[in-house]
């Protein structure tokens, strides 16, 4: 089956001077990954010799760009100048998306093997150094916003798990149903506030409080759309896959796959702003940048990255309306992640 990532991830690439946007474009099909300009939607990369590669994500310094193999159940470590691999780590088990601290010295990477667990990388040495056992094969890790926790779903597991970074033990779990995508809102000091998290066959997203360590609210998406309009699927029990922080952390967004569209709904309060369909309703949502970094668009507000199941496009938002600007469809049958200049609370994954 095929399989997708979409990770928000820092990066600042050790071949240029200056700060530079690419989009990553990995492959479930091969073992080849694309890098491309968003500014020009052309091919500027390859990383090659990845099997099956999955998670993606990049050191904060933007000296390496970690990729995870599901073929051969190791981390591919990759020279962002050269795009060379220059080690393979070998992990516990299957592997799918992986994270990376704020510091840089540690990768987290999800096993979806059973009985599950996140592998930590010493990013130092280059090896695994601990496998954090876990109740549920592991689909999607994310270090917080302010580093300080990593937090891990299982969709076999039915469960969230939140892992102090500094122990590496788990401190807290939730939920009794499968957790997909995951977004991420701070206070004003940047510690985790709230996590949006999307679950199993609801239609919607799950807010949990972080520091009363439990559910909140959950919240449905709107049935706005005439009945045979209405994609029946099938949806692999993810009818809403897909959710995202603002970099200004003033909106949520959110897709609905049945629906074809992507729900605004303001933060902190959570009402509903708006939406704004899509071509094809197999998609995905992921938050990658500002106005900065664009080119000729630069003046934007912002650009919101959709992947769809084939394509990805870009989403415009201006004043809280959006529509699209552009799209590319080069390259199908991929998984993509982000590789951004900035770090933004931002996350997306599909089985």
């Amino acid at each position: 089956m095929r399989a997708a990532v979409v990770l928000a991830v820092a990066s600042l690439l050790a071949a240029t001077a200056s700060a530079q946007v690419r989009i990553v474009q990995t492959n479930s099909q091969g073992d080849n990954i694309h890098l491309i300009d968003p500014a020009t939607q052309k091919i500027v990369g390859e990383i090659k010799g990845v099997p099956i590669n999955h998670g993606a994500a990049a050191a904060p310094d933007g000296s390496r760009i970690y990729i995870s193999s599901e073929g051969e159940q190791t981390l591919h470590v990759v020279d962002a100048k050269t795009l060379q691999t220059v080690k393979k780590i070998p992990l516990s088990g299957r592997p799918n998306n992986i994270s990376v601290s704020k510091d840089g010295r540690r990768v987290y990477v999800a096993i979806v093997t059973a009985p599950g667990a996140v592998d930590v990388i010493d990013t130092t040495t280059m090896e695994k150094v601990k496998s954090i056992a876990t109740k549920g094969g592991i689909h999607n890790v994310y270090v917080t916003p302010d580093g300080r926790h990593v937090v891990a779903g299982s969709i076999a597991g039915k469960l969230m798990t939140v892992i102090d970074q500094k122990t590496d033990e788990p401190i807290w779990t939730l939920f009794d149903e499968g957790v997909r995508p995951m977004a991420f809102e701070t206070n004003a000091d940047g510690s985790t506030k709230r996590i949006f998290v999307q679950l199993s066959d609801f239609h919607g997203f799950a807010v949990v409080d972080f520091a009363q360590r439990k559910e909140v609210a959950r919240i449905e998406l709107p049935n706005d759309i005439p009945a045979d309009k209405v994609d029946k699927g099938p949806f692999n029990a993810s009818p809403s896959h897909g959710i995202g922080v603002a970099p200004d952390g003033r909106t949520l967004w959110v897709t609905s796959r049945p629906n074809a569209r992507v729900y605004v709904y303001s933060l902190p309060d959570l009402k509903l702003m708006g939406a704004a369909g899509v071509s094809i309703s197999h998609c995905a949502i992921n938050i990658i940048l500002s106005e900065r970094d664009l080119g000729e668009i630069k003046q934007r507000d912002r650009i919101f990255w959709i992947e769809l199941d084939d394509s990805v496009e870009a989403l415009l938002c201006i004043g809280g309306l959006s529509s699209f600007v552009f799209g590319y469809s080069a390259i199908v049958h991929h998984r993509c992640i982000w590789l951004a200049a900035g770090s933004f609370s931002c996350s997306n994954e599909e089985r």
